[in-house]
């Protein structure tokens, strides 16, 4: 029996989305994961408003990094044309994820960045999580998803930020986008950030005068995850 085309990489495609939606950041149709294969110049992605429970691994949609259809019975989702600009813009990264998860957007909705209060931040990232600004009207009378992915592409470069260390980011009044090596890895990045957006939130609800997380912590949580001497974890067995 011929596999069904790009079987690997819809497969890979779905259980993100699938782990998506398990950790709670789905509501309803909202929210789609892509999974790259950079060999083959093409994306998989949720396909457009079908229920999580509804969909199955050949759902899923392949598309090239200039935004075509390459093979998929489905409409790809609407947020495509962001994954295609980031993919082509970043070659590092694997996956993408969006999501509608309350706390996040609740940042992003404020229009604002989520300062770095406490280790679980600094385990992950050493800046405060970008939040982008608004975009122009011309941009959203024009081609509104492609322009969302140039609204990242300009906060990272106006602000000097690297997408392999800055893995996240909040798009002003919509919501949040992650990425990774891997689909699973953006995945894991969403949830990071609205467990990151929430401790934020009641944090400074708790004491609004906070003051932003020492810098030697910050430096310290990082490096022992991140850095040349990093010990966390267990050693990986030589090949």
């Amino acid at each position: 029996m011929m596999a069904f085309p790009y079987s690997e990489l819809r497969e890979a495609c779905y259980q993100a989305n699938m782990e998506l939606q398990a950790r709670g950041l789905v509501l309803r149709t909202f929210g789609n994961v892509s999974a790259a294969d950079r060999d083959k110049g093409v994306f998989a992605i949720k396909p457009s408003g079908v229920p999580y429970p509804e969909l199955r691994p050949s759902d899923m949609v392949v598309v090239d990094f200039d935004n075509t259809v390459v093979d998929g019975h489905l409409r790809p989702s609407s947020d495509t044309p962001t994954h295609s600009l980031l993919y082509k813009s970043w070659e590092d990264l694997g996956g993408i994820a969006h999501c509608h998860a309350t706390y996040s957007v609740a940042w992003a909705q404020a229009l604002k960045d989520i300062p770095i209060l406490g280790t679980t931040h600094a385990d992950h990232l050493t800046t405060d999580i970008p939040c982008t600004p608004p975009m122009e009207d011309r941009l959203i009378r024009g081609d509104y998803e492609h322009n969302t992915g140039v609204q990242i592409l300009e906060c990272f470069r106006d602000r000097n930020l690297d997408p392999r260390e800055v893995e996240m980011v909040l798009v002003g009044s919509h919501g949040p986008f992650a990425w990774g090596e891997d689909p699973l890895k953006a995945v894991y990045n969403s949830e990071v950030l609205e467990a990151i957006a929430r401790m934020a939130s009641l944090t400074l609800q708790l004491n609004p005068g906070v003051p932003r997380l020492k810098e030697t912590l910050i430096q310290k949580h990082y490096d022992r995850k991140h850095g040349p001497g990093a010990y966390y974890g267990q050693q990986k067995p030589n090949s």
